[in-house]
C-alpha cells in the first residue's frame, strides 16, 4: 500500500496565504499617553487616555477650573503624549480708596485794591473721590490696574484770593445798578464807577445767564454744574444786589442756554430748558417756558410745553419781555407772541433760517422798543441770484410796529449779530422817544466772524450815529451794549456799556466821549439796570 505526499506547490500557496494573514493584523495600540501638568506652584506627571483635550486633562487630573483661568496651550487644544500643560490662576479683585481732591488757588484782579494788596476773599477746602479700581492677577502677580468707578464724595472749595490792580481811570458817577462778569464772579457798581464790590464769588459763573432784574435788585445767572456736561449743563440761581451779605437763591433750574429773565411786574423769573447731549452742540433743545417765583415756595409752574421748535428747532429759541410784559418770541425761521394764558405761540412773522452748515442754528435778536408798541428785530435778508435764501450772508435791522402791523427795514446789512438795543424813554415836550443802539458789522458779507462797531439811531432809524471804537481801531465782539438806566448830570446823552478787549467802557451817545473803567481785561457779560 503507498502513502500520499504532499504536492509541493499546495504547500507553499498554504504558506504564502498564513504570511499574508499575519501582515493584515492590526498592530497593538498603547491605551494611555504620559503629560506634564503645572498647576498652583507645582509640576506633575499624569496619565490620560489618547485624543482629550486640555481641558478633559485638567478634569481627570482632578484639577478644577476658575471662570478666568487659562492654560497653556489653550483650553481646545488636543493634546499627545510627553505634551505640557501650564495652568494659570487669573483672579478679579475690586478695591475702593478714598483720594483727596487739592483745592484750587484762583487769583481775581480788583481795582479796587491798591496794587499788589492781595485779600483772602474765600478759604478754600479740600474735596473727596471714592474711586473703584478693577485688579487682574495671574497666578497671584497683579498685571493690570483699570479705574471703573469715580464717585465725587465732597466738591473742592477754590480759594479766591483778590490781587490789587488798582487803575488810575477817573471815577465816573452813574445811576442805578451796574453788573457785571468778570474771572466767574458777578460784581456791581453803584453810584460811582470806584464804587465796586463782588455779589457772587463762586468763580463758577458761565455766563449764559446774567441779567438784572428791571429794578436792579436782583441778578439772575447760571453756574456750570458740577456733574458730567451729557448730565447737567448748568443750573439757575438769583442773588440779592443789594445785601451787603449776599445770599444765593436757587431758583430748581437746571439746563437754562438761551433765555432767563425777570417777568416785568412780579416778583418771578421765566426761563426756557434744553436737554443734556454728549454729540454737538451739547442739547437738544426743548423749547418750553416755566416760571417760577422768588417769593412763594413752590415748583415751576409750565408756561409752554416743550415742542420741535420749527426749522432747526434742536438748537432753541429766544424770549423777549415787553415792559408791560407782553411775550415775544423767536427761533430761526420765526418770530411772533406768546399767550402766556394759553400756552401758545401766535407767529407774525416769518423769518428765512439760515443754514450755517454746522453744529449752530441763527436765532433772530430782538428786543422791545421803550414804550411797548413796537419790536425790533434782525431779519435775514435775500441775497442775489444765485444764491439762495437759506445760504445768504446779509441780515438787516428791521422794526414790527403795533399800531399799524407794518414791518419795514431800518438798517441794510447791519450783520446777524447786531444786538439792538433801547434806551430809556425820553421825554421831548409831551412826547415820548428813545434811542436804539446796535452794532454795525464791518464785513457786512462776514457777518458771522466780522467785528463790530456801536451805532445809535433815533428810534424810527434817521440820525444814525458811530459811536465806538475808532474806525483805525479793531471791533467790538459781538454783545447787547447796556444803556444806562437814567441821565446823569453834565452829559449830553445817556451813558452806553461795552466790554471792549475785556474791559468795561462808558460811551456817552450824546458827546461821543468814551471812557474806560476797568483795565484787568476779564469781563465778559455787563447789564445795567
Amino acid at each position: 500500500m503507498s502513502r500520499l505526499s504532499p504536492c509541493p506547490g499546495l504547500l507553499a500557496t498554504i504558506l504564502l496565504f498564513a504570511s499574508l494573514l499575519a501582515s493584515c493584523k492590526s498592530p497593538q495600540l498603547n491605551s494611555d499617553i504620559n503629560i506634564t501638568i503645572t498647576a498652583d506652584g507645582e509640576t506633575r506627571e499624569a496619565t490620560v487616555s489618547p485624543g482629550v483635550t486640555v481641558t478633559q486633562a485638567l478634569e481627570s487630573a482632578g484639577i478644577k477650573l476658575g471662570g478666568l483661568d487659562k492654560t497653556e496651550p489653550p483650553l481646545y487644544t488636543v493634546i499627545g503624549d510627553g505634551d505640557s500643560i501650564t495652568l494659570i490662576r487669573v483672579e478679579e479683585v475690586f478695591e475702593t480708596e478714598e483720594v483727596v481732591i487739592p483745592f484750587e488757588r484762583q487769583v481775581v484782579r480788583n481795582e479796587t485794591l491798591p496794587e499788589g494788596e492781595t485779600r483772602l476773599v474765600q478759604a478754600g477746602a479740600n474735596g473727596l473721590e471714592e474711586i473703584t479700581y478693577r485688579r487682574i492677577l495671574e497666578d497671584k502677580t497683579e498685571i493690570s490696574e483699570t479705574v471703573v468707578k469715580t464717585v465725587i464724595l465732597k466738591e473742592a472749595l477754590p480759594e479766591i484770593v483778590m490781587v490789587g490792580a488798582q487803575a488810575s481811570f477817573v471815577p465816573l458817577n452813574i445811576p442805578g445798578t451796574l453788573a457785571y462778569l468778570a474771572g466767574g464772579n458777578a460784581w456791581i457798581m453803584e453810584g460811582s464807577t470806584a464804587n465796586r464790590r463782588v455779589i457772587v464769588s463762586t468763580g463758577d459763573l458761565d455766563g449764559r445767564i446774567f441779567t438784572l432784574s428791571p429794578n436792579g435788585e436782583y441778578l439772575v445767572f447760571t453756574r456750570k454744574s458740577s456733574k458730567p456736561a451729557d448730565e447737567e449743563i448748568n443750573t439757575l440761581w438769583a442773588v440779592r444786589t443789594r445785601n451787603l451779605d449776599p445770599k444765593l437763591i436757587s431758583l430748581q433750574a437746571k439746563n437754562v442756554v438761551h433765555f432767563a429773565a425777570w417777568i416785568p411786574g412780579t416778583n418771578s423769573v421765566a426761563y426756557s430748558t434744553v436737554e443734556p447731549r454728549s454729540t454737538a452742540p451739547g442739547w437738544q433743545a426743548n423749547n418750553d417756558l416755566y416760571r417760577v417765583s422768588l417769593t412763594n415756595s413752590g415748583s415751576p409752574k409750565r408756561v409752554l410745553y416743550p415742542s420741535s421748535g420749527g426749522v432747526y428747532g434742536w438748537w432753541g429759541m429766544s424770549f423777549a419781555f415787553a415792559p408791560d410784559g407782553k411775550l415775544a418770541y423767536a427761533r430761526p425761521d420765526e418770530i411772533g407772541l406768546v399767550d402766556q394764558d394759553g400756552g401758545y405761540l401766535k407767529p407774525l412773522l416769518e423769518i428765512t433760517p439760515l443754514n450755517t452748515h454746522s453744529d449752530w442754528a441763527w436765532i433772530p435778536p430782538m428786543v422791545w422798543g421803550a414804550d411797548g408798541n413796537s419790536l425790533y428785530f434782525v431779519s435775514h435778508a435775500p441775497a442775489p441770484a444765485p444764491i439762495s435764501g437759506e445760504e445768504s450772508p446779509y441780515f438787516d435791522l428791521s422794526a414790527l410796529s403795533f399800531k399799524n402791523e407794518a414791518a419795514v427795514s431800518l438798517v441794510n446789512s447791519a450783520g446777524m449779530f447786531s444786538y439792538p438795543s433801547i434806551s430809556p424813554i425820553q421825554y421831548v415836550g409831551r412826547e415820548a422817544a428813545f434811542q436804539v443802539a446796535y452794532l454795525q458789522s464791518i464785513f457786512i458779507d462776514q457777518s458771522d466772524s466780522s467785528r463790530y462797531r456801536l451805532i445809535v439811531m433815533d428810534r424810527d432809524g434817521s440820525n444814525s450815529r458811530a459811536l465806538f471804537p475808532p474806525a483805525d481801531k479793531n471791533g467790538l465782539e459781538p454783545q447787547t451794549p447796556a444803556w444806562a438806566p437814567a441821565e446823569v448830570e453834565g452829559q449830553t446823552g445817556d451813558f452806553i456799556a461795552v466790554t471792549y478787549q475785556g474791559n468795561l467802557w462808558l460811551i456817552d451817545s450824546g458827546s461821543n466821549n468814551t471812557y474806560q473803567v476797568t483795565g484787568d481785561g476779564l469781563i465778559t457779560r455787563i447789564d445795567w439796570k
